[in-house]
């Protein structure tokens, strides 16, 4: 008796495995590391706890700017807050982000970058509408990850770099401060992540409507003409 090779069953995930996996996912995306921590990821072992690290990161920061220690906002002096934050957060990096409290890293990566901006804008003279238009490109960007991971759409990888992750934001906007540029840095890096996250965005979401249209257009071609006719005549029984 011949038999046939019976094809090997395909492995059914594990859905708590695949839970964590997803949550995990998501909360690195909603940090929007990017070139330098993707470089460092896996040289630094097990990394920092990211809740405890992220509290002091921002308390360190509010700290410096309510002691005024950047003085008239300039020179090295101007590195403090951002060197702070780096050293403290990109270490977080390598944790799976699964304890009962890390859903709160984004928010704390997020705010202390929002914080630092304002505290060097401030200090360096920077006007502060320039301020607001790069916390509002910023802001969008994470928005928009937010919105499409919970639509199972993941923006691609090439985005978080090219946006510069809040490391590198932070380090430009640092060095820029320290030699007295900030106001350009903040000009030229509103102008350059804006037009990057809109036009990325609006390309996701137009090709994503595209799928959508086309994966539709293909059932009503498979449907049989008795579902057609039973469809069409559902609609017209409701109108």
């Amino acid at each position: 008796m011949i038999t046939h090779p019976q094809a090997a069953a395909a492995p059914v995930p594990d859905p708590d495995e695949e839970r964590r996996r997803i949550q995990t996912a998501r909360l690195l995306a909603y940090r929007d590391d990017g070139p330098l921590v993707a470089l460092l990821r896996d040289k630094m072992g097990p990394g920092l706890p990211p809740v405890p690290a992220g509290l002091a990161s921002l308390l360190a920061v509010i700290a410096i700017g309510v002691t005024g220690v950047l003085g008239d906002g300039k020179g090295p002096i101007m590195l403090l807050p951002v060197l702070v934050m780096v050293a403290l957060m990109v270490p977080t990096a390598p944790r799976d982000h699964l304890g009962r409290f890390d859903w709160l890293v984004p928010p704390l990566i997020r705010g202390t970058e929002f914080l630092t901006i304002i505290v060097l804008g401030l200090a360096a003279g920077t006007p502060k509408w320039l301020l607001f238009v790069l916390i509002y490109v910023v802001g969008y960007h994470t928005y928009d990850t937010v919105y499409r991971t919970r639509q199972s759409i993941w923006p691609a990888p090439w985005v978080f770099q090219a946006g510069l992750g809040w490391e590198l934001r932070l380090l430009l906007l640092g060095a820029g401060a320290a030699l007295g540029l900030l106001t350009w840095v903040v000009a030229v890096m509103s102008v350059y992540l804006g037009v990057l996250f809109a036009v990325e965005s609006i390309k996701s979401w137009v090709g994503l409507d595209k799928q959508t249209a086309l994966a539709q257009a293909s059932d009503d071609l498979e449907a049989s003409p008795e579902d057609a006719l039973e469809q069409a005549t559902g609609e017209a029984d409701k109108a």
